[in-house]
């Protein structure tokens, strides 16, 4: 008999391709053998994200073309914009199976029902009546790297611009327990570096009472035998607490790397978006870890042009995120999203306007990364090696998140992916002229 293949399409997050790897760990141990999405397969399961109007529209058009192009597939789809509009995905003809952001762990016997039944099916359920976290394989992947922790799912803040509390309904918490038992097995199996991940990664614990929340995990997950580096990924303002920030000081294995999102330099604007903190109490946090944390690589994500925003407003913006002295950003036009309350808002922009301002905050954004940047040359810093192309150049990066590229020249023996290494950084390794 011959063995069965799938193949996955994900968009979106990171959190999308953390849960793609763990779903595809469910067909391999039925049998399947995961193949490339280019090759024919028996399943075709696409990732769907639903961060924006594009963001449906991108997922739909990936959906046909994947039917089109696998028109005797078994097609299931799943993710964000399968939960948030199951309806809409059952009605693309060529669609098999609509699977939102639970139950994935089921998606065999989803699939058993749907070929018994011969008709398509929709087994989406409500979002909000998820009450734990759901538990997938654990990732095995074949690079040894960095290996990436889902802690938690979930988002109960609402702002006023973002779908995903609809489309991953409330926080829902790991059990430390099972999230422990995972990291083990990830630095056994040789990984150096894991990445906490989650929706809203910062609520850790919210629903698991007052024993546990982030700091405890953290404090529990540095002591792992094996584990080089422990990197946090997303954490809101608000959710660095004196005990969170203590734990970061006192280990020599969290990263000096934090990505806190800002979303607007603008106090008018971050209000119209409901998010709970003001630029003064963005700047102290700043420097109140840039106090204990010295050498601190802090990235952010910030969004121009919400409804509303002046010109006024984003000259503010421009210079708040000047003085921030970012090591990196991630900067996006404003994006209706309907369902949305700002998708209501008056005072939407064009996209002239919109496109203009985030070119001015890219440009404000690169001049802070090379100055960043700037500060380590001629340091010597620990780089995690990650692939080594076929001239045996190698890239990695920094425990504060610096990409550096390391010539097989610079190397005493060949260089290795997945190793760790202690290197003298030159402005070239950084990519500086």
């Amino acid at each position: 008999m011959q063995t069965p293949t799938v193949t996955f399409v994900t968009l979106g997050c990171k959190v999308n391709q953390t849960e793609s790897e763990a779903v595809a760990q469910l067909f391999r141990q039925e049998g399947y053998r995961v193949v490339d999405s280019g090759e024919p397969a028996d399943v075709v399961v696409v990732n769907t994200c639903t961060v924006t109007n594009t963001g449906d529209s991108k997922s739909r058009q990936v959906i046909r073309r994947m039917i089109k192009a696998n028109p005797e597939s078994f097609i299931v789809v799943m993710g964000c914009y399968a939960q948030t509009a199951p309806g809409e995905v059952l009605n693309i003809e060529g669609v098999d199976l609509v699977l939102g952001t639970q139950d994935r762990n089921r998606i065999l016997e989803y699939i058993e029902i749907a070929r018994a039944a011969q008709k398509p099916q929709n087994a989406v359920h409500h979002i909000w009546k998820a009450r734990d976290f759901e538990e997938l394989p654990l990732l095995e992947e074949e690079t040894r790297t960095r290996a990436t922790l889902k802690i938690e799912e979930g988002c109960n803040q609402f702002c006023t611009y973002c779908i995903i509390p609809y489309a991953r309904g409330p926080v829902r918490s790991r059990r430390p327990e099972n999230a422990l038992a995972e990291a083990r097995k990830l630095t056994e199996a040789g990984y150096k570096e894991i990445v906490l991940t989650g929706i809203h990664t910062g609520a850790y614990g919210q629903d698991l009472g007052s024993q546990w929340d982030l700091t405890g995990l953290v404090r529990e997950l540095v002591h792992i035998s094996g584990l080089e580096r422990l990197r946090l990924s997303s954490i809101e303002p608000m959710e660095f607490t004196p005990r969170l920030i203590q734990a970061i000081e006192e280990s020599g294995v969290v990263c000096r790397h934090l990505h806190i999102p800002l979303q607007s330099g603008s106090d008018a604007v971050l209000a119209r978006m409901k998010r709970p903190y003001t630029l003064a109490d963005y700047a102290e946090l700043l420097q109140n870890l840039r106090a204990k944390l010295p050498g601190l690589a802090v990235t952010t994500d910030v969004i121009v042009g919400f409804p509303g925003e002046s010109e006024e407003d984003h000259q503010e913006a421009l210079d708040f995120v000047t003085g921030c002295e970012f090591a990196g950003m991630h900067v996006f036009p404003y994006s209706r999203r309907e369902g949305t309350p700002a998708a209501r808002y008056p005072g939407q922009l064009p996209n002239a306007v919109k496109q203009k301002r985030v070119r001015e905050m890219l440009e404000v954004a690169r001049q802070s990364q090379e100055r960043y940047k700037c500060h380590f040359v001629g340091q010597v810093l620990d780089v995690l090696i990650e692939t080594v192309d076929e001239a045996g150049t190698a890239f990695g990066h920094t425990g504060n998140y610096l990409e550096v590229s390391l010539p097989p020249s610079d190397a005493e023996r060949t260089w290795e992916a997945g190793s760790l290494v202690w290197v003298n950084l030159k402005a070239e390794h950084l990519g500086l002229s």
